[in-house]
């Protein structure tokens, strides 16, 4: 046995599925997956000594790279006066003025440890502040694992084509109304019929959990302008695109030039630098109605946790528009790239863009991606070849079809060109792949 399948095998023993998030069980693509023991730049090394080019970046987080000394320096620095205080620090602060300086619309900043909790705070709060029940959520939007979004989610749901989950309560389920994504006649009507107990929209600024679906032009400004119409807040989730799509995460790229900002936001992965935090953000008046100033409770333990907060200030501080436009360049290539070995193979296909953010669809060059449908559609089968090819030369990918791929500032020309000699034979392995 290599060493990976002897972890994943003594993994086994302890936790469900050997893994602590199901995508990492490789479910999607079969094998086994490998378990890795360190990372640097654009690289990550498995527990039997082979070196991958990194193209999930932590689902995000590497943005400056793996390793990425000023990170590593504040992270090393905030550890030599402790580990947790249970307390307030000054870096808690500092961190939100950085979000608040990137992000329109966002006056107030609740720092907590995770995406989901992130996630079910805004919708927490948007019922409390607006006195409504109801929510509506997109179909293949994920916003974590809260029990009131699993409905008809992506992400590791899609991948283990689940419709929901056990242990979600009826009553739970029927507070949220799922509709079509990019579909704005069934918003119409979902407010026609129920406008007076819709208590937020929320959705991905450009959905990454079901592949990327890039918004209709003018999709999210309308959802904006609708919720606004009807005294309902809108939560645009920027956990995945945040600060990764571009300097203002996706809101850059749409209500940064549309003219308008969500009444709340959620963050996270980018905002750790590779350490568990995230947070929600957004207008003052919605924000002030959280505990100790309003009604709507919420706390945690771990919450600004002072080393998270060193990381994340370093992560953003050197997120610079170099970084950015270099990101753009090295993300344009390897599109360009896939396209030419696909194409060479007559492969049908298309590739899914937010911003930086991009995946592939197989068997949707006609029409793309628009929404969960589309998706399900596609020719899943052949990305497991496609993936394994691509492993097999040391290049990592998502494990599932349905995941975003992510480059970050370490992806130099000579990791791109390993990217690039990997993909003839991955594109002929998903040409020659049956259903």
């Amino acid at each position: 046995m290599s060493n990976s399948e002897q972890l994943f095998a003594e993994a086994r023993e302890v936790m469900p599925g050997g893994v602590n998030s199901p995508v990492r069980a490789f479910g999607s693509v079969g094998g086994i997956p490998p378990f890795m023991v360190g990372a640097k730049g654009a690289y990550l090394t498995d527990a039997d000594g082979k070196e991958y080019v990194d193209l999930v970046c932590s689902w995000g987080p590497a943005l400056l790279g793996h390793s990425h000394p000023e990170i590593q320096a504040a992270v090393h620095a905030a550890v030599d006066h402790g580990l947790s205080f249970g307390a307030s620090t000054p870096d808690e602060a500092k961190l939100g003025q950085l979000i608040k300086s990137r992000m329109g619309g966002v006056d107030r900043v609740r720092m907590v440890s995770t995406g989901t909790e992130a996630t079910m705070t805004a919708v927490r709060l948007a019922r409390g502040y607006t006195g409504r029940d109801l929510i509506i959520k997109f179909s293949g939007c994920y916003h974590g694992h809260l029990d009131g979004l699993l409905a008809d989610a992506g992400s590791g749901l899609a991948t283990l084509a689940l419709p929901g989950s056990a242990g979600v309560t009826a009553a739970t389920a029927a507070e949220t109304l799922v509709l079509p994504y990019n579909d704005r006649t069934a918003i119409e009507a979902a407010f026609a019929e129920h406008g007076a107990n819709i208590a937020a929209v929320i959705t991905e600024s450009a959905p990454c959990n079901m592949g990327v679906v890039t918004p209709e032009e003018g999709f999210n400004k309308f959802l904006k302008e609708t919720t606004a119409k009807h005294g309902a807040l809108l939560i645009v989730d920027e956990v995945l695109t945040g600060f990764r799509a571009s300097s203002s995460g996706y809101w850059g790229l749409t209500g940064k030039v549309e003219g308008w900002a969500a009444d709340l936001y959620t963050f996270g992965k980018v905002i750790g630098g590779g350490l568990p935090t995230a947070a929600l953000g957004g207008r003052a008046d919605v924000m002030d109605y959280l505990a100790p100033l309003g009604p709507v409770y919420q706390a945690g333990t771990l919450s600004g946790n002072p080393v998270a907060m060193a990381a994340g200030i370093a992560q953003l501080s050197n997120a610079t528009e170099e970084v950015y436009a270099h990101l753009t360049k090295q993300s344009d290539a390897l599109q360009a790239a896939i396209t030419e070995a696909f194409n060479a193979e007559g492969l049908n296909h298309s590739i899914q863009r937010a911003g930086t953010l991009f995946s592939v669809a197989f068997g949707t060059a006609e029409n793309g991606v628009h929404n969960y449908a589309d998706a399900q559609a596609q020719e899943v089968f052949r990305y497991a070849p496609f993936f394994h090819s691509m492993l097999d030369s040391g290049v990592y990918l998502p494990p599932s079809v349905f995941e975003a791929w992510f480059v970050s500032a370490a992806h130099d020309d000579a990791a791109m060109e390993k990217i690039f000699a990997a993909l003839p034979a991955a594109a002929k392995a998903a040409a020659a792949a049956k259903a």
